[in-house]
């Protein structure tokens, strides 16, 4: 008689519902609130009841390029409540506040080895889901966390710290990485141009790392926003030319470092300017495969570095959640506009066209 494996048990909150409202991308610049069935979760998974999503410049090029094949459910900067627990799953029970971080490595591939975890094969993989093809998920009600990102990505939020200071953990991982493969020195000028909530971050960690740091956007209002996390240098560059400031500012040299944290690729040369002989550019935000012109002896002969960094490192996880969770820096503050799920649409349209009052946009399913 063959043996028949027992059927997995769970943990749950009574009141998971069979169904639930998610923002679906059906296409290029198609997203549709519907209902979608709750993921279903097996042994060593997790359910996540979805507090507040941020909204990813990753996620708008995937809707806006049609990069992706559709149906899915995107949103990876989630922060919620454990719903239900599969069998085998150990630390965490329903109820528990936490973070999710939707990609984890292997961590013994030729990369990961390397510690060049992004481009781990594992890594590639997508964890979480609310339905379809997994895509991070946070923009549902609830999202499904695989085994292994359950083992090694989902981390439990401190009492006292909001759900919204949590979301930020998985983007301020991101933005640490860049600043730690920059190896800044004390007292180095460091640039960072764009002052969207992912460049305020980079600038305050640059700042942290002991780095003077001079600040650069197109829109006042930002430039003000920045000040209140201690960038007091600022560029108003619809007014000034960036790279003349950055080189009066330095004695004609130019910045020791230069970050790039808007997307596109027009500036890329203006970064190459604005830097010093021997200096690194840093880009940050250039996620869109494409050409670009810059200056080839820029590196050649004036010894210029030019450098990537993209998505989160394993290896800075309990750093960026402890700056997080301790409220070194007020990340909360940065979010400008709070949705509920039924306006994700209006919300991706918002982040897609930024104004200058606008920073970091929010999915909160339960608003």
């Amino acid at each position: 008689m063959p043996t028949v494996s027992p059927a997995p048990t769970f943990q749950k909150e009574s009141t998971v519902p069979a169904h639930m409202q998610a923002a679906v991308y059906h296409g290029v610049n198609d997203v549709r609130v519907e209902s979608v069935g709750v993921p279903q979760i097996g042994r060593g998974e997790v359910l996540i009841r979805v507090n507040t999503c941020g909204i990813c410049g990753t996620d708008l090029k995937k809707i806006h390029t049609g990069s992706h094949s559709a149906p899915r459910i995107f949103g990876h900067e989630t922060s919620g409540t454990v719903a239900a627990v599969g069998d085998e799953v150990r630390g965490f029970a329903p109820g528990d506040r936490v973070m999710v971080f939707h990609h984890i490595p292997c961590g013994q591939c030729f990369y990961c080895r390397r510690k060049v975890f992004a481009q781990c094969s594992v890594y590639k993989k997508v964890g979480c889901t609310a339905g379809y093809e997994p895509s991070g998920g946070g923009f549902a009600e609830y999202v499904r966390v695989m085994d292994w990102i359950v083992r090694r990505g989902l981390v439990k939020i401190p009492s006292g710290v909001s759900f919204e200071q949590a979301a930020f953990v998985e983007p301020v991982n991101t933005c640490l990485k860049a600043i730690v493969s920059m190896r800044l020195e004390p007292g180095e000028v460091v640039l960072v141009i764009g002052q969207g909530p992912i460049g305020i971050i980079l600038a305050a960690l640059a700042r942290r790392a002991g780095a003077r740091v001079i600040v650069a956007d197109l829109y006042q209002q930002r430039l003000t926003i920045s000040q209140r996390y201690g960038l007091e240098e600022t560029i108003d560059s619809s007014r000034d030319d960036v790279v003349k400031q950055a080189r009066e500012r330095t004695e004609g040299r130019g910045a020791d470092a230069v970050i790039l944290a808007v997307g596109g690729n027009a500036l890329i040369r203006s970064a190459m300017d604005a830097v010093r002989y021997g200096g690194r550019v840093m880009l940050f935000a250039q996620t869109a495969r494409g050409e670009a012109t810059f200056d080839p002896a820029a590196v050649c002969v004036d010894e210029k570095t030019l450098m990537g960094s993209y998505s989160a490192s394993v290896d800075l996880q309990d750093e960026s959640a402890r700056l997080v969770f301790d409220g070194e820096i007020d990340l909360a503050g940065l979010i400008s506009h709070r949705f509920p799920l039924s306006e994700a649409v209006e919300a991706l349209h918002l982040a897609s066209n930024p104004q200058p009052d606008s920073m970091k946009i929010v999915i909160q399913p339960s608003l």
